[in-house]
C-alpha cells in the first residue's frame, strides 16, 4: 500500500509549472501592458483589456471596443546538477531548457450600455505553462512532462457613480486542464529510467468573482483598485502507470485520480498621472495570495482519505512596477517600464518543477493609431531571474541538489478596434 501511495503521489504532484510570473502565475493580458511592465494596469484605460485587470475602467469608454492579443513567451530555464545519490553523476541532471515556448491568446469586448453602465467580456488566462524533461531523466520522479492550462471566461459590469468614481463586478468561469507524466528515473528499484511511474490527465470547471474601483481626481490623475477571488479546482481524470503488478504497479490499468488545486486571489493597486501633454507616469503594486496554496491533496478511487498530502507552504507575494508613456506624435505612443516580481517559494520548498526566483522585468512598447477606430500595440519584455541552489528529495528518499537559472523573453502584439 505504501508503494501504491508513492505512485499516486508521483502522478498527482502538480506544483510544477514554470511561468514568467511568480510560481505559475501569468500576467500577460495585453501588449499595451507588457510594454510598460504592467505598471498602472488597474488605472489605465487604454483598450478593452481593462476587463482582465480592472473592469471599473470600462466606465471610461463611450464606444464599443474590441481587442485581440497574442503573446509569445520564450523561457530560458536551465538546471545544473550539484549533487546526486551514490553512483549517479550529477552531470546527468544538467538540462539547458526545461520549459517550452508558448503562445498566450486573449480577446476582450467592452460595450457601453448608457452613460452609467458598461458591459464587458474577456477570455484570457491567469495561470499556466509547463515543464518538460526527457523520459530517461535521472531525477524523473521529481519532474517529467507537466502542463496546466487555465482559461478564464469573464463577464463584468461597471457602474459610473459620478464623474469621479466608478465601480464594477464580474463573474468568472475557469476551465482548467492538466496533464503529467512521471518516469521512474535512476533508482534502487529494478525498473528502467524511462518506465512510466505515473500518467495522469484531468480537468475541471470552477467559478470565481472579481471587483474593481477607479477614482479620477481630475482628467490627469487616477487611482485604481481591483480584486480577483481565489478559485478552488478539483481536477478529475485517468491515472495509470507502466510498472508490473508484482512491484505494486497497475501494469497499464487505469483508475480514477483526483487532485485539489487552489488558484490564489489577486489584488492590485495602481496609479496614473499625466504630467503634461506628452508624458505620463504610472505604477502598480500587486499582491497574490499564494498562502492559500499550502498543500496538494491527491485522492484515489474508493479511498476516502487523501492518498497523499504534500505541504507547499507558499507565502503571499508582491509585484511592484513603475513605467512611463510618451506621446511621440499624433499617432505614435511609446511605453517603457520596470518591475520586481517576488517569488512565493521558500528555500526549503523549491523544486525543479518550480525553478522559481525573484525576477526583474525590463519592458518597452508602442501604440500606433491608424485612425480614430483602429490601432495596434506592440510590447517586449526581458525577464531576469536569480540563480538558486536547492536540494529536493524524491518519494524513495533519494536526495538531489540543483542550481537553477530562469530567464524569459516575451513579445506581444494586439489589435484594437472601436465601433
Amino acid at each position: 500500500m505504501t508503494f501504491n501511495k508513492t505512485l499516486l503521489t508521483l502522478s498527482l504532484t502538480c506544483s510544477s509549472f514554470y511561468s514568467v510570473g511568480a510560481a505559475f502565475q501569468l500576467a500577460e493580458h495585453s501588449a499595451a501592458g507588457l510594454g510598460r511592465a504592467f505598471a498602472g494596469e488597474a488605472a489605465i484605460a487604454d483598450d478593452a483589456s481593462v476587463i482582465a485587470r480592472n473592469p471599473a475602467l470600462m466606465a471610461q469608454f463611450d464606444q464599443i471596443e474590441l481587442s485581440f492579443t497574442g503573446t509569445y513567451v520564450i523561457p530560458d530555464v536551465s538546471l545544473t546538477g550539484i549533487d546526486a545519490p551514490t553512483g549517479i553523476n550529477p552531470v546527468a541532471l544538467n538540462d539547458s531548457s526545461i520549459a517550452p515556448s508558448a503562445i498566450i491568446p486573449a480577446i476582450y469586448l467592452v460595450v457601453p450600455l448608457n452613460d452609467k453602465f458598461a458591459l464587458g467580456f474577456g477570455t484570457f488566462s491567469n495561470f499556466g505553462l509547463a515543464t518538460e524533461f526527457d523520459d530517461d531523466y535521472a531525477a524523473g520522479q521529481l519532474a517529467g512532462e507537466t502542463s496546466i492550462t487555465t482559461v478564464n471566461f469573464n463577464s463584468s459590469l461597471s457602474y459610473k457613480v459620478n464623474d469621479n468614481f466608478a465601480i464594477a463586478g464580474g463573474l468568472n468561469v475557469i476551465y482548467a486542464d492538466a496533464s503529467l507524466i512521471r518516469n521512474f528515473g535512476d533508482s534502487p528499484l529494478p525498473s528502467p529510467p524511462e518506465t512510466v511511474a505515473a500518467n495522469l490527465a484531468g480537468d475541471d470547471i470552477s467559478y470565481g468573482w472579481n471587483l474593481g474601483l477607479s477614482y479620477d481626481f481630475n482628467e490627469n490623475n487616477r487611482l485604481g483598485f481591483s480584486y480577483r477571488s481565489e478559485v478552488e479546482l478539483t481536477l478529475e481524470g485517468d491515472y495509470s502507470n507502466g510498472l508490473p503488478a508484482n512491484l505494486g504497479g497497475l501494469a497499464g490499468d487505469v483508475v480514477m485520480g483526483t487532485m485539489d488545486i487552489t488558484l490564489p486571489a489577486i489584488m492590485e493597486f495602481s496609479g496614473f498621472h499625466q504630467l503634461n501633454s506628452s508624458l505620463a507616469v504610472h505604477y502598480s503594486a500587486v499582491w497574490t495570495g499564494w498562502s492559500s496554496f499550502d498543500e496538494l491533496a491527491g485522492y484515489a478511487e474508493g479511498v476516502e482519505d487523501p492518498v497523499f498530502s504534500k505541504e507547499e507552504n507558499f507565502a503571499d507575494s508582491m509585484r511592484y512596477a513603475i513605467g512611463a508613456t510618451y506621446q511621440l506624435s499624433s499617432n505614435i505612443k511609446l511605453r517603457t517600464g520596470i518591475a520586481y516580481d517576488q517569488t512565493p517559494t521558500g528555500e526549503e520548498h523549491r523544486s525543479i518543477s518550480i525553478p522559481d526566483s525573484n525576477r526583474i522585468w525590463i519592458s518597452g512598447g508602442l501604440n500606433y493609431s491608424f485612425d480614430d477606430q483602429s490601432s495596434i500595440d506592440l510590447g517586449v519584455s526581458v525577464i531576469q531571474g536569480n540563480s538558486e541552489t536547492f536540494t529536493e528529495k524524491d518519494d524513495l528518499g533519494q536526495q538531489w541538489t540543483f542550481e537553477s537559472q530562469g530567464d524569459a523573453y516575451i513579445v506581444s502584439a494586439q489589435y484594437n478596434h472601436v465601433f
